[in-house]
């Protein structure tokens, strides 16, 4: 895989060190179990697969290439370029500007940008109406263009599906920027509609099987479905392609239910098979996670930003089986007693006190847009807890 250049304050010795040593030891990736260390009167339990994706790593590259090689211009990304404050807030401090908020919230009007201007497509890529837009504007993009590249493998699985007259079902937030930009890709290629998650498909299936009247479908699916979209005539033929920070389990749970809907009503050769859309890294981080859970441990931290949704999966994870805390960096860590943690769910930061025990078992996993210098910090900081531990050398030592 790629080597990207990425600048150094977000990498770190000590995690580079862990991921080394087990990809050297698991080359195939097959082994899920935790990096364990044990400094004494603290243990952690690190993620075998955690941190920066290959579709973020590529995204800091260029934008920072952009920065440095065009000193007089004005760069403008069109929003976060990835979901986590501390590479944004970096981007700002060197004068980069968002355009729009992660929901499309204008911040700098279009007519302010001329085609003398640098805009940047973040990681999430984005629609055709704003592709269209920054062409007439004369704004040349391929060369600033980060799209992760799992993310246009969805398009283009969906622009196939398409063409073989299959509708798309799009497993992802209505909301995030990815879904928007695919949902824009996949209209345009055929009828396709977004749901959430399982629940949703089930409701969708009791079209499927007319046990609902079309009058109905705007109910439920408001302003989630390309234009002229039949319930009657466009689920007789479908394929499922997902935000690919989704739970990768779920967009399988939603496929295989949709195939058996379409099964049920003896319609052959009418589902495609699209598992060939889920992201790597989306799946060995969750698999990741799982491998953790495996593990008797006293409480989770997840590291990661707040808006980020593949965090969020990994805390929904988490807080199936663990007390589980999902913090954005060490300045969280209040000290040994408190804690500042968000709660997804509830989309509020709250504080906890006594968070620590004696002798904790610790899981630190985090999202892929976060850097590993923050998951140092956060270990060291945890770590700073307990003084009678013994060093860090000392432990990575043993992994040897």
């Amino acid at each position: 895989m790629k080597n990207f250049d990425i600048p150094s304050f977000y990498r770190s010795s000590i995690i580079s060190k862990i991921k080394d040593i087990r990809k050297e030891e698991d080359k195939m990736k097959k082994d899920f179990s935790p990096t364990v260390l044990d400094f004494g009167s603290v243990k952690f339990l690190i993620a075998r697969h955690f941190g920066f994706c290959y579709g973020v790593e590529n995204a800091i590259e260029i934008v920072y290439k952009t920065i440095s090689e065009n000193p007089n211009k004005r760069i403008f990304l069109l929003s976060e370029m990835i979901h986590n404050p501390k590479v944004n807030d970096d981007l700002q401090s060197l004068g980069v500007q968002f355009i729009m908020d992660t929901k499309g919230n204008q911040f700098i009007h279009w007519d302010e940008i001329t085609k003398d201007d640098i805009v940047v497509i973040p990681a999430f890529g984005t629609t055709i109406e704003i592709e269209q837009l920054l062409a007439e504007k004369g704004i040349e993009t391929k060369e600033f263009n980060t799209t992760c590249p799992f993310v246009e493998r969805v398009w283009k699985r969906s622009s196939r599906l398409g063409e073989d007259d299959f509708t798309i079902v799009i497993h992802g937030k209505q909301n995030h920027e990815e879904t928007r930009a695919t949902f824009s890709h996949s209209k345009s290629a055929a009828p396709s509609i977004v749901i959430q998650n399982i629940d949703e498909a089930k409701t969708l299936a009791k079209f499927i099987r007319n046990e609902e009247p079309t009058e109905n479908f705007d109910t439920y699916f408001k302003g989630r479905y390309s234009d002229n979209f039949s319930p009657k005539d466009h689920l007789k033929k479908m394929g499922v392609v997902n935000q690919t920070t989704m739970l990768a389990t779920e967009t399988q749970e939603i496929a295989d239910f949709l195939k058996s809907e379409t099964l049920k009503a003896n319609q052959e050769n009418t589902f495609a098979d699209t598992r060939d859309t889920l992201c790597y890294a989306t799946s060995d981080n969750q698999n990741a996670v799982y491998g953790l859970l495996e593990h008797p441990a006293d409480l989770a931290i997840v590291v990661g930003g707040y808006n980020s949704s593949n965090t969020s999966h990994l805390v929904e994870l988490c807080e199936e089986k663990i007390t589980t805390y999902h913090i954005s960096g060490a300045e969280k860590l209040i000290d040994e007693n408190t804690i500042s943690h968000y709660k997804f769910r509830e989309n509020k930061e709250v504080s906890t006190n006594a968070f620590l025990q004696k002798k904790p078992t610790i899981l630190i996993t985090s999202g892929a847009s976060c850097p590993d210098a923050t998951v140092e910090e956060v270990l060291l900081q945890l770590l700073s807890y307990f003084p009678n531990s013994l060093s860090i050398d000392e432990v990575l030592g043993k992994l040897n």
